[in-house]
């Protein structure tokens, strides 16, 4: 027999095949990488295209989410798994085979799916979308990283807490560290409060509904969601938890827009603002960065109630449509104008009440937007720091004396919080404002652990809420 009747036969290509769940899933995080999407926009019409072709029953889609978001929160911690497991620095890897090895570790370290599933689909994705190369890397890769569980991966890759308490942090938690050393300042205490509050943001928030007063009621929701799925809220009169997930559009109230998803930290300080005590009229309120619509909408709802008129201003045109949509159908007066806060074209001293919800990093809602923590860098602030005490001074310039003004933002961080008010009372870059803090505490009755006041800081961790911010403060001259 010769050498070559010996040789074995060549083994067929075998061409690779596509597994629908994660090529979306693959397909959403490029999004988020290449185009500076957000998961929670890029992911929703995905999964409807997907259903409509007939690839996807409820299991594949909830799949695919834990793949996009579990792979966006845990970035920083898969990343330095990933950099102990190869001979090259981390950033000569390119994007999309990280985005493959992230949603790989993913599933080793975070799901419970098995190894050999985990590793064989992520190789065959890898195939699919990179080349057979590259899925050879993949494969390398994941071999060794399920050699550990993840308790085991992090004391290898994790500097010390003792050694760098925000560097051991930011790796066991996947935070920035300049994210971790913010909120620490922020939250203030030891170690347990920070690493509560870390955690709470790689868990998987709730989705919460608002009954908009007048319109909608918390019975109504709790009845069309079954005992099963509806929950009432833990502290806004207006919410409804649902416990098990769920499409929010396929309940009658929010398809007709008298119900909406909104977290209840937003609902808090909406209602805060729309009780807090003031003297004398109160007929016409001002949300003055009023996009998409959601407080615009419960404060619309609340100022209906009392014979109030709401006036939504926003200052891009698109955003502006969406808070048309989200308060079409409001019983009271209501007006949207796409207008500048910071050059407003309303009179001083026109409102009685007026919400000011600035933009800000959004650190506050990383449970929602996970991809943030990647995406914002510590010089992001000083960009937003003129912008919001502009705003705040407007604001207080257009209520009557003796309205109130809540400044809000979706952030913890001090330079988005505290600071700003303080600054604008004590007229840092203009006058002084003639103002005085409200105790917003009281305003929202039963929550706990809202600290000193007299503004008020939400946590994850403490409230179930995003990191929403609060002061209110009354016009006095």
């Amino acid at each position: 027999m010769n050498d070559q009747q010996r040789r074995r036969p060549a083994k067929p290509h075998r061409r690779p095949k596509k597994d629908p769940v994660r090529f979306l899933a693959f397909e959403a995080l490029r999004a988020v990488d290449e185009r500076d999407a957000y998961a929670n926009l890029v992911l929703p019409p995905l999964l409807k295209k997907a259903r409509a072709a007939g690839d996807f029953d409820n299991r594949d889609a909830a799949l695919a989410t834990e793949l996009v978001y579990g792979t966006l929160r845990r970035q920083g911690t898969y990343d330095a798994i990933v950099a102990a497991c190869i001979d090259r620095p981390l950033r000569e890897v390119d994007p999309p085979v990280l985005d493959v090895l992230d949603m790989g570790v993913h599933q080793l370290l975070g799901t419970r799916i098995p190894t050999h599933a985990a590793v064989s689909a992520s190789v065959e994705l890898a195939r699919v979308v990179l080349g057979e190369g590259r899925a050879k890397f993949v494969n390398a890769v994941l071999r060794k990283v399920a050699a550990d569980d993840l308790d085991g991966w992090l004391e290898r890759v994790a500097p010390p807490y003792d050694e760098d308490p925000e560097d051991h942090l930011a790796v066991v938690h996947s935070h920035p560290r300049w994210v971790v050393s913010a909120l620490w300042d922020a939250l203030g205490g030891g170690r347990a409060g920070i690493e509560n509050l870390l955690e709470a943001d790689n868990e998987r928030p709730e989705v919460t509904l608002v009954a908009r007063p007048g319109r909608s009621t918390t019975e109504e929701l709790l009845t069309a969601l079954g005992e099963e799925n509806g929950l009432p809220g833990r502290w806004s009169p207006y919410a409804v938890r649902m416990a098990e997930g769920g499409e929010p559009g396929v309940l009658e109230a929010v398809r007709e827009g008298r119900a909406g998803v909104q977290d209840e930290g937003s609902q808090l300080v909406a209602a805060a603002l729309a009780h807090a005590p003031l003297e004398g009229r109160d007929s016409r309120w001002l949300d003055g960065c009023a996009g998409p619509g959601g407080k615009a909408a419960l404060l619309a709802a609340l100022a209906a109630g009392r014979g109030a008129a709401l006036l939504a201003a926003e200052k891009q045109p698109h955003r502006a449509r969406l808070v048309e949509r989200a308060l079409a159908g409001n019983p009271g007066p209501y007006q949207v104008v796409t207008a500048d806060g910071t050059r407003p074209p309303w009179r001083p001293g026109t409102f009685d009440r007026i919400l000011m919800d600035v933009p800000c990093s959004g650190l506050g809602a990383l449970r929602r937007r996970p991809e943030a923590r990647w995406r914002r860098r510590p010089e992001d602030l000083e960009g937003f720091a003129p912008l919001q005490r502009g705003l705040l001074r407007e604001a207080l310039a257009a209520v009557r004396v003796g309205g109130v003004v809540g400044y809000a933002t979706c952030s913890p961080h001090l330079a988005e919080t505290r600071v700003v008010v303080e600054d604008v009372l004590r007229g840092r870059g203009g006058r002084p404002a003639e103002a005085e803090w409200i105790d917003a505490r009281p305003l929202m009755p039963g929550v706990p652990a809202l600290g000193d006041g007299p503004d008020v800081q939400l946590w994850p961790h403490l409230h179930g809420t995003d990191a929403m911010y609060l002061a209110l403060l009354r016009r006095t001259g």
